[in-house]
């Protein structure tokens, strides 16, 4: 569990400190207070990436040439100082053997209303759903995805040269179809967890009127180095790579229609915090604990929906979240922050 958190000139704040709870922590305040910069925080400490944006250089404060942030998990301090030209990791005041070892110290799980996307919005956000869990859950997880990506990279780049070079094209396929073949078995792996631990949280939210499904569709036939020879032709013409995980596709249905087509608002959204709540309820099975980020995600639920996604948030998990007003449940929180006084956090008793 995060025991503090410290963030210097991050987004809104010059230099801010929080004492955090083991369990419940309620932060309160109006938009623009930096309720939200503090849940990315404790995200950048943990994942050293950010839950809102895929670059770190937004999060620099304006004026600023670089940010640090630090904070106690358990017995251990944990650091992380970026720039634009540079970024430290610290472990107890040293350098971690690896970036994967700080990486799997502790999981995290971002709610937030942008969430909704992961059943409205393109392929790819489905993608990086399963690669954010997968690349938490299994340690080749992210380096098979990485060496996949600049494989993808290099061979589109020879594909759109000016002048054909297939034999330099032709030096990429081996490690693509390589990392490609692994990547679709992990993530093949990870949707046979998730389906029924989402098909469980949908039915715990929405109180067991509906069925949600999931199912992983390969962006490439099983034989993918076959499937690749097959397309060659037609990659040559549109100058990009047609088949493989970069197609991949998580299929989302409720009662054996497509979710985004057919589900009304209220049902999308039940499908989000299904995925996000099985994603918290995996790493459980696995036997870790994960750390809850649930971002002003209330106001889109009704009554009903609200208190069942909190009561079936895993017990013992550490959970930050904010909202604007709680005049909806008597929140079972055990520490309640107020921001509204000029960005200063005061922990009400």
């Amino acid at each position: 569990m995060l025991g503090d958190l410290r963030l210097r000139h991050f987004r809104c704040f010059e230099k801010i400190s929080v004492q955090l709870h083991p369990g419940f922590n309620f932060f309160l305040g109006a938009n623009g207070e930096g309720k939200t910069t503090l849940l990315e925080g404790a995200c950048v400490l943990l994942r050293l990436q950010s839950q809102r944006t895929p670059s770190l250089a937004p999060v620099v404060q304006h004026g600023q040439n670089s940010f640090a942030v630090r904070g106690t998990l358990g017995a251990h301090t944990l650091e992380f100082r970026y720039s634009r030209l540079r970024r430290r990791v610290l472990f107890d005041s040293g350098e971690p053997r690896t970036l994967t070892d700080y990486l799997r110290l502790a999981p995290v799980i971002s709610f937030a209303n942008s969430d909704i996307e992961l059943i409205r919005g393109g392929s790819e956000v489905r993608r990086r759903y399963l690669d954010f869990l997968g690349a938490q859950m299994d340690g080749t997880y992210r380096p098979t995805l990485r060496a996949y990506e600049r494989a993808l990279r290099a061979r589109n780049y020879l594909l759109k040269a000016p002048i054909p070079r297939t034999r330099e094209r032709e030096a990429y396929d081996l490690p693509l179809i390589e990392h490609g073949v692994r990547l679709r078995q992990l993530r093949e792996g990870l949707t046979g967890l998730l389906a029924p631990l989402v098909r469980d949280a949908y039915q715990q939210i929405s109180g067991g009127r509906e069925e949600c499904s999931v199912r992983y569709r390969a962006g490439a036939a099983e034989d993918f180095e076959a499937d690749l020879a097959r397309t060659r032709g037609e990659e040559q013409r549109l100058r990009q790579t047609l088949v493989g995980p970069h197609r991949d596709e998580l299929e989302l249905s409720l009662q054996g229609v497509d979710a985004a087509r057919f589900g009304s608002e209220g049902q999308q959204r039940t499908v989000a915090l299904a995925l996000k709540l099985a994603q918290a309820h995996a790493f459980r099975q696995a036997g870790e604990t994960p750390l809850l980020l649930l971002d002003d995600i209330f106001g889109e639920l009704d009554e009903a929906r609200r208190n069942a996604l909190l009561d079936h948030l895993p017990d013992d998990t550490q959970k930050l979240v904010t909202a604007t007003t709680m005049p909806w449940r008597q929140v079972a929180a055990q520490a309640v922050y107020d921001l509204r006084d000029k960005g200063v956090v005061r922990r009400q008793a």
